[in-house]
């Protein structure tokens, strides 16, 4: 069968139903842009308070006093994002109104948020501390581009291999994320980043650039991270997961920040520990 003759046997979609605008998931994905969007305003008043001695303007006394305060803040909105991408997806599946422009549309929001955002965060943050070091402030830009380019590479596959109009791929697994999802590694690097402001630790912003490059390798990877898409009300676990999300659930009630923290690192390194246990049993099973 020719090309021509493939094309036109191909299961076209609907231009008006893939491109149908449901009004609560992309509500839930317009959150998660503004909150992306603030952020990254957040991360530039945090750029210009510490640049301006005192920051005598007139929305320092109603929104932060101190760079540290503008980049938490940022922080924070970035975690909202993350909720806000979490809700859309689920709305979507629960209210059956999943279409190609709500996927799309998530992905845009997705750059600006998970992307831009934290890309600006550690590199306002490495700024301060390495005034001095031209060299470190060029090096910190290419590593926050090269974060910004693998979210979007990671984005645009991700859309690619789930496309309708693809055949279901066994490396491509259903239920599984290819690489790290852009809102976990968001949230490990702005939760570090919130972390290090806290508690005042900004010499350690000099790490940040390294994080930054391993998360985004992560994302390029074939690493299968889990997606929970398939937990719901009808969901059965059994008594030690109940527990631990129990502990995690009073973790971060009790130590906010840091449990967050510790809570995207566990994900990260369960897929890698998943992805190398399934390798080892593929290797024992080979031979």
């Amino acid at each position: 069968m020719s090309d021509s003759e493939n094309r036109a046997a191909a299961p076209y979609l609907d231009a008006e139903e893939a491109s149908k605008i449901y009004f609560l998931p992309n509500l839930m994905t317009a959150g998660n842009l503004f909150c992306g969007f603030v952020a990254v305003i957040r991360c530039i008043q945090a750029k210009f308070a510490s640049s301006a001695e005192g920051m005598a303007t007139e929305y320092a006394d109603t929104i932060a006093r101190t760079p540290a305060q503008f980049y938490e803040q940022a922080v924070w909105f970035i975690l909202a994002a993350v909720v806000f991408d979490m809700l859309d997806g689920r709305m979507a599946r629960l209210t059956q109104k999943e279409s190609l422009f709500g996927k799309e549309f998530d992905s845009l929001a997705d750059v600006v948020s998970f992307g831009m955002a934290p890309a600006l965060l550690v590199f306002f943050l490495l700024l301060s501390p390495t005034a001095d070091f031209p060299l470190v402030r060029t090096l910190g830009g290419l590593v926050g581009f090269f974060y910004l380019l693998c979210v979007a590479i990671r984005l645009a596959r991700f859309n690619v291999i789930t496309s309708p109009l693809l055949r279901p791929s066994e490396n491509f697994p259903k239920h599984d994320f290819l690489g790290l999802p852009a809102p976990a590694a968001a949230g490990m690097i702005s939760s570090i980043a919130l972390v290090i402001t806290r508690h005042q630790m900004t010499e350690l912003a000099i790490l940040l650039p390294f994080l930054l490059i391993i998360i985004a390798l992560l994302m390029v990877s074939n690493i299968h991270y889990p997606s929970f898409k398939r937990i719901g009300s009808k969901t059965r676990i059994d008594f030690r997961t109940f527990i631990f999300v129990l502990v995690v659930i009073g973790a971060v009630f009790l130590f906010h920040y840091v449990a967050i923290a510790l809570v995207f690192l566990t994900y990260i390194f369960y897929g890698i520990y998943r992805h190398l246990r399934k390798g080892k049993t593929a290797n024992e099973s080979g031979n």
